[in-house]
């Protein structure tokens, strides 16, 4: 058996690319229904999700991204080696319609192929958090940002292309099975590992037509989802406005976010909702004291990347039942601290009432005051996440910053 292909029949190159996607296919198709219903399960408010069930469903979508990426490079790779070889034609070529359905089958797979894979890995570059892919350079791409309106046309993408891959290669099967049972034909046979070649009829189907035909169930699929409205945003529910505070500093603009470690990778999230109450006055009290600060957080407002949703639940914030969080400090100068400043106080979450020191550095001009300043606090002591004990899934540090700017009232 010759590398390359002839007009009778297949290569080994050509066969070895044929059943390595095949297997590829099989083990990733699975793994990720698997793991997306596993998935649900962790969501679901009636279920008592265990640190272990989190742990598995995350190695199924591990193994389930990496293997998506492989198939990704193995199918460019497929493709340019067919361009470069001669293909061999269809032994039921004077079939019109089976040769048509073949053909666009054909361009089917190929395209999902390559589509598939590459919105799921979009989706996973341009979302943070969960499981990562098992590849040095799996976590991003170039020119996709961390923007979850682009992770939710990805995923939207992913999961609708998804069905017509699996669709399609249903098909394929199907007529394999049939031109080696029915038929009695060498369509398959050729396609095996050691077997000869089979003798394509004179009149063969051309590409242009179902090439099209390929192009128009992608364009029904996606054109009916968009009508759907499948791609608009999902946000969450809208949730009651914090009151805006009425301190001597009135905040203008700013950023309040969070980092965290899960399974290994760096999560980030702000919170949309966040007031702040400030005193300050350049001239310190009887104890030292510059001003103070009351910082009201809404929990619900908080986007942490894929996890948004398993952080409101039960086990981490509890948004239904704690729907805000309180700073509370007295803003001091000290020259030890980074920054020059510290806010030295107490933070509630969930109930729980931890002290706390934010460094932070200041910069007044006239009325405007430009502030940021971050620290770290352990999760466990709020008791969020107390079911994941291993810091490897869900770090215990987690980091809080934030920069404002502010008008003197």
């Amino acid at each position: 058996m010759t590398l390359s292909n002839t007009d009778k029949g297949y290569g080994a190159v050509t066969k070895g690319f044929h059943w390595l996607t095949a297997l590829l296919i099989l083990a990733v198709i699975p793994l990720g229904l698997i793991a997306n219903d596993m998935s649900h399960d962790l969501r679901d408010p009636a279920i008592a999700a265990t640190e272990a069930m989190a742990a598995r469903t995350a190695l199924l979508f591990s193994i389930h991204k990496t293997i998506g990426v492989t198939i990704f490079f193995v199918a460019l790779a497929r493709i340019l080696w067919a361009l470069s070889q001669p293909r061999p034609g269809l032994i039921n070529g004077d079939r019109p319609a089976e040769a048509f359905l073949a053909v666009c089958v054909h361009w089917l797979l190929y395209g999902s192929l390559v589509a598939v894979p590459l919105s799921g890995w979009v989706h996973h570059a341009a979302t943070t958090g969960f499981a990562p892919i098992w590849w040095p350079f799996g976590q991003s791409l170039p020119f996709v940002p961390k923007d979850e309106t682009i992770a939710g046309i990805a995923g939207t993408t992913h999961y609708l292309l998804q069905w017509m891959l699996i669709g399609a290669l249903t098909l394929h099967i199907l007529g394999a099975i049939k031109h080696h049972v029915i038929d009695r034909d060498a369509t398959l046979r050729r396609m095996l590992p050691g077997q000869g070649d089979g003798e394509p009829t004179a009149r063969q189907p051309g590409h242009t037509l179902p090439l099209l035909a390929a192009l128009t169930v992608w364009a029904v699929i996606l054109g009916g989802a968009t009508a759907l409205g499948w791609f608009a945003p999902q946000g969450a529910a809208p949730q009651p406005a914090l009151a805006e505070a009425q301190g001597e500093w009135q905040v203008t603009d700013g950023t309040l976010s969070i980092e965290v470690t899960q399974m290994g990778s760096t999560v980030s999230g702000q919170f949309a909702d966040w007031t702040a109450d400030i005193t300050y006055s350049e001239t310190p009290d009887a104890d030292g004291r510059h001003g103070a600060v009351t910082v009201t957080v809404s929990i619900p407002s908080l986007t942490l990347g894929s996890v948004t949703e398993q952080a409101m639940g039960p086990e981490y914030f509890d948004a239904g039942a704690h729907p805000t969080a309180t700073f509370t400090a007295d803003l001091l100068v000290d020259d030890t601290a980074q920054g020059g400043h510290v806010a030295r106080g107490t933070l509630t979450i969930k109930d729980n009432t931890v002290p706390v020191e934010m460094p932070f550095s200041l910069v007044l001009d006239n009325d405007t005051a430009r502030a940021e300043g971050q620290f770290g606090v352990d999760r466990r002591d709020f008791g969020i996440g107390l079911g994941t004990k291993d810091e490897g899934t869900l770090g215990f540090a987690v980091d809080i910053a934030f920069q404002l700017t502010a008008e003197r009232r």
